[in-house]
């Protein structure tokens, strides 16, 4: 349970690095050109890892599902949402809406079963976390402000003299 951990975590860090990346790619060029440079640049990386790691069983896709083959063209829309919603948004308001919903798809598709997952029992619970970390980004976005004219900064003493 540890290294799964350790795995989500280094994950997570990846993502946001990979997003980045993304968008200081995509303001040197075209929101498909990222797209296209990201994943290519990803199958050339993969295919030469799992050439070193499974060998010949690189290409051993018995027993696949049809559908599973969508994954990539999933990946075209991930990578060009991303780059958008950073352009948009900003990188840590895009990010922690991107995260809340990829936790909130995992619950329902967890729940319901779908796309041949084992079905888990929701609970209230589930939702109420997905909704304190909604509420925790509505608080992290808008929370704290403070109108600049109400500023002062500390040099910015008034004289009357």
């Amino acid at each position: 349970m540890i290294t799964g951990i350790l795995l989500a975590l280094l994950a997570g860090s990846l993502v946001s690095l990979q997003t980045i990346f993304n968008s200081k790619v995509n303001e040197r060029t075209g929101s498909w050109s990222t797209t296209t440079m990201v994943l290519f640049t990803g199958f050339i990386a993969s295919f030469l890892i799992s050439l070193l790691v499974e060998g010949k069983n690189t290409f051993s896709f018995q027993h696949m599902q049809p559908w599973y083959w969508l994954s990539g063209a999933i990946g075209v829309g991930v990578v060009f949402c991303l780059v958008q919603g950073m352009k948009l948004l900003g990188p840590t308001f895009a990010i922690s809406i991107v995260l809340t919903s990829q936790l909130s798809f995992a619950l329902l598709f967890d729940s319901m079963g779908w796309l041949g997952l084992e079905k888990i029992p929701f609970s209230w619970n589930q939702l109420l976390g997905v909704l304190v970390i909604v509420g925790g980004i509505v608080l992290f976005k808008f929370g704290g402000r403070k109108s600049a004219k109400s500023k002062k900064s500390p040099g910015a003493l008034q004289s009357d003299s």
